[in-house]
């Protein structure tokens, strides 16, 4: 007898699929899967089959697609397949009969099976679906375009990468896109490198003819490396292997690294697209882009010094002071850097020194090192064993790790650092002050950088009040538009008074500084008054002091600028004032 173990039993498929249908995907788990309460668990899988076996039969005979198109639509579209399925009754005798009958008499959305058969997730489907259109035929370039893409030899379900990436590839001719990919067979790469090649570049088949030369000159890079410094011989002969080796080249362009010049370069250090992983690649290029630098430099930078990838960059401990001195800053500098920067001294993780150079305004300063020779010192610093070693912090992390939330205080801690604050007493006292999550708080930090503020500004101006941080990030928005867009405000004005931003926008920052610029315009106020006399005087010294500059100025400002008319603050104020100018 033959065993049963040797032979895949009907019941062993159904597993096989229970697995790959109900298995945690990450790429899908922004959206769960439709139910099938209707259906008893015993029976899904065998239900799922012949739904599939349907849908493939309905696209094949009623929609006349070509067999394996249909059943690459009818295999490859989970979430819409169970969604139909789960809105039809089930019955063991004749569920696929059922199946049939739902579609004749219900329309499905083609484009929705479609779409998600040749990997677009089902959350992005919704946008790219016509209003007026269900089925393939009445926009049928789309699918026309897939079918030439598949005889080529494109996966059908990577598909989808190239609709993303350059959705005008679906509205050109299949003849239009078969020269298309002869033309890139004849600088010398194979079917499947050029498959390869197309999904991490999708622009070179979606491109206009205006387009030609930056192609040309991309595939001349790309001759280079992978034929002339045989690049390929590392690379599996599949599809999946060279689109991964050609993303980790992608990336160089997309830092700005100008095409047809580099090609040479990447050649010569070719260890780079094989020793590292495009996540591992892109985390170690990411830690000189936190400089602010120009990423085509990064660029640069790492092709022609790969030996840099090699480095700890993330878990290594340093010391401001020490790994200064290591790359040759003078005494007397590092004593005025010492003095000026008290927040970023002490120690701190090696992932976070761009953004303590950023904060120290070094950051070109170090890129320089790196570009020039100096980039072996990043790899040789070690630190003391008791270097710039904080005890008061060393007991505050303490209590922190023994309170009631230390999770949560410790991720707050986390931003501090990761924004270039040491491990210092001082940076304990600006914790002290901060209220919301971390990611909050990156969120505000980041808002106030797109707004204009310079990072190094910006970490003095939280040095000396952190509360500017306990507010919403449109808030913080809103305050810093006016400040700098309407009132021209520059940064060194509101570093000199950063508690500025957290007064009230519409009834303290706004009708004041408007105001003041009214009697400046009225050439009223002889003097430029600063940020903080104008916003953090008290209603009383602030009335004093326009009756002061003008007779008439009280007057103007409760009829025209103050905000709170109805208040019974300003009613006595307007009361009072009235009564001064009486006499």
């Amino acid at each position: 007898m033959l065993s049963r173990s040797k032979t895949p039993t009907l019941q062993s498929l159904y597993v096989i699929l229970k697995l790959k249908f109900f298995s945690t995907n990450t790429k899908n788990t922004h959206q769960k899967l439709p139910t099938l309460y209707k259906i008893p668990a015993k029976y899904r899988p065998q239900a799922i089959l012949q739904a599939q076996e349907v849908l493939t039969d309905y696209f094949h005979n009623t929609r006349s697609l070509p067999f394996t198109f249909a059943e690459y639509i009818g295999k490859n579209s989970r979430f819409s397949l169970l969604g139909l399925v789960s809105k039809i009754p089930f019955s063991r005798s004749c569920f696929p009969n059922s199946i049939q009958r739902f579609l004749r008499y219900h329309p499905i959305n083609e484009f929705e099976f479609f779409f998600e058969s040749i990997g677009v997730n089902h959350v992005e489907i919704s946008p790219m679906l016509h209003t007026n259109k269900c089925f393939l035929c009445e926009d049928s370039k789309v699918f026309d375009a897939a079918c030439a893409l598949a005889c080529f030899g494109f996966p059908w379900n990577k598909l989808g990468i190239l609709y993303k990436g350059q959705v005008s590839i679906f509205s050109k001719e299949p003849c239009e896109l078969r020269y298309r990919l002869s033309l890139f067979e004849q600088y010398g790469f194979g079917n499947v490198a050029v498959i390869g090649i197309c999904l991490a570049f999708p622009h070179v088949l979606g491109g206009t003819s205006g387009f030609l030369d930056e192609i040309d000159m991309l595939f001349d890079d790309l001759k280079r490396v992978f034929l002339d410094f045989d690049l390929a011989s590392e690379v599996e002969g599949n599809v999946d292997a060279w689109f991964e080796i050609c993303r980790k080249v992608a990336i160089f362009y997309e830092l700005g690294c100008e095409k047809g010049k580099i090609g040479e370069l990447m050649g010569r250090n070719k260890s780079i697209f094989v020793d590292y992983s495009e996540e591992v690649l892109a985390q170690k290029i990411g830690f000189f882009c936190r400089l602010g630098v120009r990423k085509a430099e990064v660029g640069l930078l790492v092709l022609s010094k790969p030996e840099i990838l090699s480095f700890d960059l993330e878990d290594r401990v340093i010391s401001t002071v020490g790994f200064l001195k290591h790359f040759g800053m003078g005494v007397n500098k590092l004593k005025l850097t010492a003095q000026t920067y008290q927040y970023i001294m002490g120690r701190n993780r090696i992932a976070n020194v761009p953004h303590v150079l950023r904060s120290l305004d070094l950051s070109e300063w170090f890129f320089d090192r790196l570009k020039y020779g100096g980039h072996g010192l990043l790899g040789s610093y070690v630190i003391g064993s008791v270097e710039d070693f904080d005890e008061d912090y060393a007991e505050q992390l303490q209590k922190i790790q023994a309170s009631r939330t230390p999770v949560y205080t410790r991720r707050k801690l986390s931003f501090l650092h990761g924004i270039g604050f040491g491990e210092n007493n001082l940076t304990m006292k600006v914790l002290s002050q901060l209220h919301g999550p971390g990611v909050e708080l990156q969120e505000r930090f980041d808002c106030l950088l797109c707004g204009g503020v310079n990072f190094s500004t910006l970490c003095r101006m939280l040095s000396v009040s952190p509360k500017i941080l306990n507010q919403k990030a449109q808030i913080l928005e809103q305050k810093i538009k006016f400040l700098f867009l309407d009132m021209g405000l520059s940064q060194d004005e509101l570093c000199a008074f950063p508690a500025c931003l957290c007064y009230d926008l519409e009834k303290r920052i706004m009708p004041r500084c408007q105001f003041h610029r009214w009697l400046r315009e009225q050439d009223w106020c002889p003097y430029e008054y600063s940020l903080a006399s104008i916003v953090a005087t008290s209603d009383k010294m602030f009335m004093d002091r326009i009756s002061d500059i003008h007779p008439d100025a009280p007057k103007k400002w409760f009829d025209c600028f103050f905000k709170e008319k109805h208040s019974t603050v300003a009613k006595q104020s307007m009361s009072h004032h009235q009564t001064s100018l009486g006499k």
